[in-house]
């Protein structure tokens, strides 16, 4: 009976979102309420049971996203995510364009959430394709891929944080997991379906396409970039710390030695809200403040 109760639940929360297309929020609300008055909760205590619930999920992963967010935004407007994604198509060259374009797309999705990498990564790619003379359709597909796959396999994104929060899951070893399992996903969501799409609708791979619906997108110039090499360690930082904590914890059984100082420094580093934080504060240095911008 309790699994009936969830598909119902699942399947009105579905309903509600994509048919009646009402507020994702709301919705889940309005499930959360349905489901537990259907498992038979004593109705004073269902009002309880969703606040805080809600409010036990938001303390932990509220901060990890609005970070996350702030990280984001500061690669974006700095040029860093520009960076990334010339850099990964100029070395792949035009003959690998779409395997260069879920690379970036999914280096660059680590750090933006999907909505914010999908526009800035459009206009590049559409830039692109006027130049190599190709559909952009071609590099589209790729780049949905390795976005989609960052934004639901990897923290700090809503998905896979609120998953990990709620199995009690250590962060740092999802991320981890996620890019294992991630890296084959894009591969075979990326270029190898782009080549089977081709062959079986041609005509899709034939049209201009328009992005006027975006608005106004800013193309960074050579020299308003940040470096590669710095943009990538700034994207990528939130990972580097918390997957060597996550192996540091592996490799190490636990011991009297691994209560010591230093190994608790790592443990506190390698948290998931205070790694976020160091990558946001070493972003505002490298996309900003080093740079000689006083507002990054």
């Amino acid at each position: 009976m309790p699994l009936i109760i969830v598909v119902a639940g699942i399947a009105l929360l579905l309903l509600l979102t994509i048919k009646i297309k009402l507020n994702t929020f709301v919705s889940l609300i309005i499930v959360s309420i349905a489901v537990a008055i259907a498992s038979g909760m004593d109705l004073s205590k269902v009002v309880t049971s969703v606040e805080s619930g809600l409010g036990g999920t938001l303390g932990h992963i509220g901060l990890i996203f609005g970070f996350g967010v702030m990280l984001g935004r500061l690669l974006a407007d700095a040029g860093g995510a520009q960076r990334i994604a010339l850099t990964m198509l100029n070395y792949f060259g035009k003959n690998k364009l779409d395997w260069a374009v879920v690379c970036s797309a999914f280096i660059v999705g680590i750090a933006l959430f999907f909505e914010v990498g999908l526009i800035l990564l459009v206009p590049i790619l559409f830039a692109i394709a006027r130049e190599a003379k190709i559909s952009p359709m071609f590099m589209c597909v790729p780049m949905l891929s390795g976005l989609l796959v960052a934004h639901g396999f990897l923290p700090p994104h809503p998905g896979p944080t609120v998953i990990a929060r709620e199995y009690g899951a250590d962060v740092g070893l999802v991320l981890i997991y996620g890019i294992i399992v991630g890296i084959p996903t894009f591969i075979l969501c990326g270029p190898v379906l782009n080549k089977f799409c081709q062959r079986i609708i041609p005509d899709a791979f034939k049209k201009e396409g328009n992005i006027a619906s975006l608005g106004a997108t800013r193309r960074f110039s050579e020299s308003e970039m940040p470096g590669f090499g710095i943009s990538f360690l700034t994207a990528m930082l939130p990972v580097i710390l918390m997957a060597v904590v996550t192996i540091i914890q592996m490799t190490h059984a636990k011991s009297a030695a691994d209560s010591g100082l230093f190994y608790n420094v790592i443990l506190f580093l390698g948290n998931s809200t205070i790694a976020m934080l160091i990558s946001l504060l070493f972003a505002i240095y490298t996309m900003g403040l080093g740079r000689g911008e006083n507002n990054p």
